[in-house]
């Protein structure tokens, strides 16, 4: 029977195991797979694999490290056993891992000195990060797990600066509600992080007959009043960040990307798009200095969209000090056994198969427990009606990645409510990570000490044998399983 490796991700197909995971029972060879099978890491189908011979399945062995950062690499192309300089496999994966969380904290920091925030504490951890993961600096795997525990720290200190410019330019985050449908007129699709982008071309715009949608990362952008304020914000257009391509050639309105997240386009949406700030697209024309006129044009210059309501409308803007003012109702619900846990589920959303887990998780929780959840993560299950415990929603959305210190702010308040710790709370993190910010955040709860969290949809590929069974040990930190099974498990 013969195996199948994905061009993208490398998966390989083995017909003797199958896929049972998504329908697929042992024994069934490739060509008898479903027309809509799709690869249970990277999400494309059928058509992106080749057939696997000897020589391929060899090559295909995973590699304990790859590094190839100096000239004594091996053979020239990349130490993959041990590095010549003596770099053990683990210290190599964890000075991979700090690069990460340091690009995640970059990427806070960049849209805090959009509007004009710094920190040179942060800023000088970030310079002794980067210097350390230079060859013959650093071979110590403990001393970067502590170095990896600063980052969280420096992440959080980073997230506190981003809320602080946030809340001075826009007001302090209030519920509210987003419709998901088009307004009759031309119009502006924004995705990505930054806020200041958006603020400049809402300005910009301001009576020019143009309705401004947000997608994805952008939607919190509702909550704040100093954005809600403008009346051609009009909505929400499309989910997570891998929706584009559909959402993107759904609508013919010009499209800005503002930050990470944008993806490579498809001809049919190519010439409306634009970038700024540090996204690039090539063959895509890139804003600089917040002038957005170009962008402006080309939305004149489209056809309007037809007055089309959504079918779902979302809310968001949950900020601390809002779910903070119900404090004393939660305790006391709490205290009734109306209300008998919390999940925290949230992060990252991504292609792959298994990130459905999340919200059949969701779906599955007992009507006694209240979901707070941000960043793309929640467009998983942000539609579900949940409803509420005497007032208190069972579905809160506190935000997008950049506000995950609102989280983090939530449960040291409620740590204090009921005189716990943190860990003794009726509370549990449901995790999902993409990318780098997502490494930065978990950081930061490890450096918060928050044990037994369950996070997937995959195990972080930066983690070895080694790196899981530390942070299993010292954390508790569980793969995602069955969504029932999990809940049984955290509920008793």
């Amino acid at each position: 029977m013969k195996k199948y490796r994905c061009i993208v991700c490398d998966y390989v197909y083995d017909p003797v195991k199958g896929d049972p995971d998504n329908g697929i029972k042992p024994g069934t060879e490739f060509k008898d797979l479903p027309d809509d099978w799709l690869c249970p890491l990277c999400g494309v189908g059928k058509d992106q694999f080749v057939p696997l011979d000897e020589k391929s399945e060899e090559t295909n062995k995973e590699i304990d490290m790859f590094c190839y950062q100096c000239s004594q690499t091996a053979k020239g192309t990349g130490c993959t056993v041990k590095g010549v300089c003596g770099k053990e496999p683990t210290v190599a994966r964890l000075q991979d891992n700090l690069l990460f969380a340091i690009k995640g904290i970059s990427a806070y920091l960049y849209h805090a000195r959009e509007l004009g925030y710094t920190d040179p504490e942060v800023d000088a951890f970030i310079e002794k990060g980067f210097y350390t993961t230079l060859t013959n600096v650093n071979f110590d795997a403990m001393d970067l797990v502590k170095l990896a525990l600063e980052a969280g720290e420096m992440n959080i200190k980073t997230m506190q600066l981003l809320k602080k410019a946030h809340i001075d330019n826009y007001g302090e985050p209030v519920p509210t509600e987003v419709p998901t449908g088009t307004k009759k007129g031309h119009g502006i699709i924004v995705t990505g992080h930054s806020l200041k982008a958006l603020e400049e071309l809402l300005k910009q715009t301001e009576g020019k007959g143009i309705n401004i949608y947000t997608h994805s990362e952008t939607m919190p952008a509702h909550g704040y009043p100093g954005l809600h304020k403008y009346p051609h914000l009009v909505g929400q257009l499309g989910k997570a960040w891998f929706d584009q391509k559909e959402t993107f050639s759904k609508y013919p309105v010009a499209i800005l990307a503002t930050s990470n997240c944008v993806l490579l386009p498809k001809d049919e949406y190519k010439d409306r798009l634009f970038t700024s700030g540090v996204a690039q697209v090539p063959d895509v024309i890139h804003i600089e200095d917040y002038d957005f006129t170009p962008v402006i044009e080309k939305a004149l210059s489209l056809p309007e969209l037809p007055e089309e309501p959504g079918k779902i409308v979302l809310t968001t803007g949950f900020g601390a000090s809002t779910i903070l003012s119900l404090k004393d109702k939660i305790k006391e619900l709490v205290k009734a056994g109306k209300i008998k846990r919390f999940f925290l589920v949230g992060g990252c959303d991504s292609p792959l198969p298994m990130a459905k887990y999340y919200r059949e998780f969701v779906e599955k929780l007992p009507e006694d427990t209240i979901v707070l959840t941000l960043a793309c993560g929640k467009y998983r299950f942000n539609d579900l009606q949940l409803g509420d415990i005497e007032g208190i929603p069972r579905l809160i959305d506190l935000g997008q990645c950049n506000d995950a210190i609102v989280g983090i702010d939530i449960v040291a308040a409620l740590s204090e409510l009921f005189g716990l710790e943190i860990n003794d709370l009726p509370l549990t993190f449901i995790l999902s990570w993409m990318e780098q910010k997502a490494a930065a955040i978990l950081w930061s709860l490890l450096y918060l000490n928050i044990k037994d969290m369950y996070l997937g949809p995959i195990i972080p590929g930066w983690a070895n044998d080694d790196i899981v069974n530390y942070l299993v040990e010292n954390y508790g930190i569980t793969p995602i399983g069955d969504p029932e099974e999990d809940i049984k498990k955290i509920m008793g």
